[in-house]
């Protein structure tokens, strides 16, 4: 006959310990690994997802990784389901095909997507579990505010960029697409819709989509395409939203700068509207084809006093045109030229082509000195780069590498 085994049972201090940490110490939760094979899957079904960036060897990086994964267990509390808010990672040595893909130029990059669209502006907020946490908070909030009176829409502040959407029924096609618009651009416009008996005479034709442009007397633009189909109804959206002169400040500096593209800056005073003006008039007559190869943006004289001080202006020189190629800034002639047929143009096309930066250092190009006269070689040295400073902060981020600019 076998002797009875009997299972040692735990000692009731380690059992009491063993909750204890439990209780103090619950599963983390897990950040999920993206690769080639699941990227798209798992982006595309979340409503919202905030991916790391990051490299194993970058020390900042290093310091992201816990703090990212608290904020993840403070947010999975209140987003239980895994599809309404997914934390997610990406190493960039084992995956640089990703990176790439996603245009990656430091680490750690925090990149937001809704619906597995990369949204324009990253998280460039504080690295803290609260910081990280109110910010997944703000993005699953709703874009769109529902009016309940058209007298609201009367009332609204012009000096924002308004898109309104008059709907018969929440529950359509119509609106989820205009909402799908609205979380990617809400950043941009202030969204509203209005519903039922409350819209009925905005939607003598249908369901409808208005833009209003600032201004008061500024006219609304409507929306002509099919409301189901995204595509269009983003892309035209997108151009009322995204101005073609955008104003740079220190707050947007950061983002602006790692765009990489050449600056052409408008330094006004800030109620100095009709020198915008033109400056915006003239940006679009002349300089609409050039969209893809320089930022046009338009400044503060007195936020921005220091560059201007750079290239040897103050306030009272406003207004003043001057391009900053992250190398060198270089200062157009005089405003009152702005009007000029293609002054502006060929200012922005000498930077292209490398003339700014020749005649800086060597004077006239010899196609540009008069017959007869002596090609001189004058050597200067142009103002460097003073916007270059916004860029991402070497303490904060391990930079991949520097922009090559003229």
């Amino acid at each position: 006959m076998r002797p009875a085994i009997f299972p040692l049972l735990p000692d009731p201090g380690c059992l009491l310990l063993l909750l204890v940490s439990w209780l103090f110490n619950p599963a983390r939760s897990e950040i999920t690994s993206l690769d080639s094979g699941n990227i798209d899957d798992i982006l595309n079904n979340a409503d919202v997802a905030l991916v790391n960036f990051y490299a194993d060897w970058c020390r900042f990086s290093q310091m992201l990784h816990p703090i990212f994964e608290e904020a993840s267990n403070v947010i999975k509390e209140e987003y239980p389901d895994k599809n309404q808010v997914v934390f997610a990672r990406v190493d960039c040595d084992q995956h640089s095909d990703i990176a790439q893909r996603y245009r990656i130029s430091k680490y750690p990059t925090l990149k937001l997507f809704r619906n597995g669209m990369m949204m324009k502006r990253e998280y460039r907020g504080q690295r803290s579990v609260t910081a990280i946490a109110d910010y997944i908070r703000q993005q699953k909030s709703n874009p769109i505010r529902e009016v309940q009176d058209l007298e609201e829409i009367s009332s609204l502040d012009r000096s924002r960029r308004n898109i309104v959407g008059y709907f018969e029924q929440k529950d359509s096609d119509n609106y989820r697409t205009f909402e799908r618009v609205a979380n990617i651009l809400h950043d941009d416009c202030v969204f509203l819709s209005a519903f039922g008996a409350i819209s009925k005479a905005e939607r003598y034709s249908g369901d409808n989509v208005i833009y209003k442009p600032p201004g008061e007397n500024a006219p609304d633009m409507v929306y002509l395409g099919s409301l189901t189909n995204f595509d269009l109804i983003y892309a035209w959206t997108q151009d009322k939203c995204v101005p073609l002169v955008r104003e740079i400040t220190f707050e947007n500096g950061e983002e602006l700068t790692e765009e990489g593209l050449p600056f052409l800056i408008l330094f006004h005073m800030k109620d100095d509207l009709e020198s915008l003006e033109k400056f915006q008039q003239e940006v679009a007559r002349q300089l609409i084809g050039e969209k893809g190869t320089i930022n046009f943006l338009h400044a503060d004289c007195d936020k921005f006093r220091h560059p201007l001080l750079h290239i040897q202006k103050t306030p009272a020189d406003c207004p003043v045109i001057a391009i900053d190629s992250f190398r060198h800034m270089y200062v157009f002639p005089d405003f009152s030229d702005l009007s000029v047929p293609g002054k502006l143009k060929q200012f922005v096309l000498d930077l292209h082509s490398g003339k700014l930066h020749r005649e800086f250092h060597h004077g006239p190009d010899p196609t540009d000195v008069a017959p007869g006269q002596p090609i001189q070689d004058l050597a200067s040295s142009p103002p460097e780069s003073s916007f270059q400073k916004l860029a991402p902060s070497e303490h904060r981020y391990t930079l991949l590498r520097e922009k090559d600019e003229l």
